[in-house]
C-alpha cells in the first residue's frame, strides 16, 4: 500500500468487509451514494487493501462488482450458491499452481505418442 492510501484509509476510511483471501474493503467515511438527476454525479470512494502481494485477480467477483459501483449492496458471505458455481481462484500464472498442459517443459517435456490418425508432413 502506498503512503497516500495508508493515510486515506487511516483518516477517512470505513472498513466494510473482508473476503476469504484476507483482503479488506473500505469506503470513504461519511460519503453518500451517487447523486442522480441534474448536476454532476459524485460517487463514494471505494478501495481494497490486499493481504500480501497486490494482485487484482485476488478480488472475488462479488467484491469486484461492489468496488466498481456495479452493485451498491455489500457482498454477503452467506448468499446462496448455485451448484455450478466454482470457488474464485486468482490468476496462478508464474506460481507452482499454474496450469501446464501435457508435453509442457514444466511437466517433463514428454507427451503420449500420436495415434494412427496423425501423419507427419515430409518435404519433397
Amino acid at each position: 500500500m502506498t503512503l497516500g492510501t495508508r493515510l486515506l484509509t487511516w483518516l477517512r476510511g470505513e472498513l466494510v468487509g473482508t473476503d476469504s483471501y484476507g483482503n479488506r474493503y473500505y469506503r470513504e467515511r461519511g460519503s453518500r451514494p451517487v447523486r442522480r438527476g441534474g448536476g454532476r454525479a459524485s460517487r463514494e470512494k471505494r478501495w481494497v487493501i490486499y493481504d500480501g502481494e497486490p494482485e487484482g485477480s485476488k478480488v472475488p467477483p462479488e467484491w469486484h462488482a461492489w468496488l466498481h459501483h456495479t452493485v451498491d449492496e455489500l457482498p454477503r458471505a452467506d448468499r446462496p450458491r448455485y451448484p455450478w458455481e466454482k470457488p474464485h481462484q486468482p490468476n496462478m500464472t508464474g506460481t507452482v499452481h499454474a496450469y501446464s498442459p501435457p508435453g509442457s517443459i514444466r511437466r517433463g517435456g514428454h507427451r503420449a505418442r500420436a495415434t494412427g490418425d496423425y501423419e507427419p508432413w515430409i518435404p519433397e
